[in-house]
């Protein structure tokens, strides 16, 4: 029997479908906000996201906020029933903010300082920018928290980069400190530091990798990214504290990536309240398209089994992606397959990026439901409208999930450690970058997708007690706890399956010394 959960949207029993609406691009036109309403009908759209990178619209010069063409746009939304999951526009800080405050520009590996520009561009430490993106927030909750329309917050937008600036520096010595007792010598023999004599006398020796720098010891590339993600977890937690302590009862949520791999999404995930990602496979008729298929449904399976629940599809391309090879339309019935392969590994929603296309930039021949020419008498607009008839059909099954007895192991960590790691065997990579690590994960999924058996995908921290069979491929770092949680699960009864390199090296990547597997 499946497991019944509340709506994640309150009182509203329904798959969530729309997309990302930039009303800010069309200020000068506000006809435009109108005809897209009418066009949000024909499409059986029920949601928008409004306000992922409206920064700049919303407070022009500092500490002067002008929300009076969102009022009108949210105000039409109400009217018309459309949902509203309201961003948080930290993706992309305006130009006042990065020439008043240069420390919110972030350092590169090579430890050049970027120039304001592109988005996803700020330094996770920075005071300056957490100050400024929690007013914001703050601004916004206190002006919008009980909107009729109001159903979600979604905060900043795809969150990833890296900084190397001092006070990142600083930060990630006083996060190794706390890690190691402050312990120098701890540090020194976790790191195997002995090695090519790169033993650290002072905590102030120590620096983040770089291209220009130290890349070689592999503990430290690791606690390197383990500390980028609690920091960036860090600048989540500050940009959004706002909406948890004015707006307690509205969910937030994140949008992953697919496996994108310098942040551990498995412990991002314990610090959101629902679970969502953006999704852009490409399926162009070629013999490859079913592996895309796989991919998608491995991710499907991962960030469903985060939360034992159901997810949001926040980002998907209703028709052609500008960022591939060849940026093809979708044959003819391709997104209503997606869709479905989506709401069938328990989505809530479908939503796009975007609802109406930019007239200009970087993602001007991005697809949407609403093209240049802004008509709804073409393939992509009804084949968008009678997805959301259908969606409309099946409606019953909103809100459920199934009891899962099978999973893979795929552990960000371990992913960290395996991509270093040099030899057995290197230069194993697919189109996307992905090396052995999630490709052999995936290989072992795909026998589950084959057969229609559902399979979730889990880090080693989750919980193993509900499953009767577990694979680890390449469970190559063991970390504490983890051992025990294995062989917990074998004398209850379940079936745990492994492969080649597993068990070779414990958690700060040293090689266990006992006997493979460690």
């Amino acid at each position: 029997m499946p497991h019944r959960f509340p709506p994640i949207v309150k009182n509203f029993p329904h798959f969530l479908h729309g997309g990302d609406y930039n009303p800010e691009q069309w200020i000068d036109t506000p006809e435009v906000w109108d005809e897209d309403v009418r066009l949000a009908k024909l499409a059986h759209c029920n949601t928008w996201t409004v306000g992922v990178f409206s920064w700049a619209m919303l407070e022009p010069t500092e500490g002067k906020y002008e929300f009076g063409w969102l009022d009108t746009v949210l105000d039409k939304m109400a009217k018309n029933e459309i949902r509203l999951i309201l961003a948080t526009p930290g993706g992309a800080r305006p130009a006042w903010l990065a020439k008043a405050y240069p420390e919110v520009l972030r350092v590169r590996a090579d430890r050049r300082r970027a120039l304001w520009g592109d988005r996803h561009n700020h330094c996770m430490t920075s005071p300056i920018f957490r100050t400024k993106v929690a007013a914001m927030s703050e601004q916004l909750a206190t002006r919008y928290g009980n909107h009729a329309t109001l159903s979600l917050w979604h905060v900043n937008n795809e969150y990833s980069g890296l900084c190397h600036c001092d006070l990142c520096e600083n930060a990630f010595r006083a996060w190794l400190k706390k890690r190691y007792d402050n312990d120098l010598a701890k540090l020194n023999r976790a790191y195997w530091s002995s090695f090519w004599s790169h033993t650290y006398s002072t905590w102030e020796e120590i620096e983040s990798p770089s291209t220009i720098g130290e890349r070689q010891v592999h503990a430290l590339n690791i606690d390197w990214k383990r500390y980028t993600t609690d920091q960036t977890i860090d600048c989540f937690r500050a940009e959004s504290e706002p909406l948890r302590r004015l707006t307690p009862n509205v969910p937030i949520t994140v949008n992953m990536m697919t496996l994108y791999s310098d942040l551990d999404y498995a412990k991002f995930a314990r610090a959101v309240d629902v679970i969502s990602w953006d999704t852009y496979p490409e399926y162009h008729d070629r013999a490859t398209d079913w592996q895309s298929a796989c991919l998608t449904s491995f991710v499907h399976s991962q960030r469903r089994a985060m939360k034992q629940r159901p997810f949001l599809l926040m980002e998907c391309a209703p028709g052609q992606q500008n960022y591939k090879a060849v940026c093809k339309q979708k044959r003819p019935g391709v997104h209503e397959l997606e869709a479905m392969q989506t709401i069938g590994h328990g989505s809530d929603s479908v939503l796009y990026f975007q609802f109406r296309k930019s007239r200009g930039s970087v993602e001007k021949f991005h697809g949407a439901i609403v093209d240049h020419y802004a008509t709804p008498d073409n393939r992509i607009f009804r084949e968008v409208s009678a997805l959301g008839a259908d969606m409309k059909k099946i409606e019953a099954i909103v809100g459920t999930d199934t009891l899962v007895e099978v999973a893979v192991i795929y552990d960000y960590e371990n992913r960290w450690a395996v991509d270093d790691a040099k030899g057995p065997r290197n230069g194993r990579e697919d189109s996307d970058g992905n090396k052995e690590y999630p490709q052999t994960c995936i290989e072992h999924f795909r026998a589950f997708w084959h057969n229609g058996v559902s399979c979730d995908v889990i880090d080693d921290q989750a919980d193993f007690s509900q499953y009767k069979l577990l694979i680890a491929p390449l469970l190559y770092m063991i970390k504490p706890g983890v051992a025990e949680k294995i062989e917990k699960f074998v004398a209850a009864g379940g079936t745990f399956v492994t492969t080649y390199f597993s068990g070779i090296v414990n958690e700060t990547d040293l090689c266990i010394l006992t006997g493979f597997p460690g």
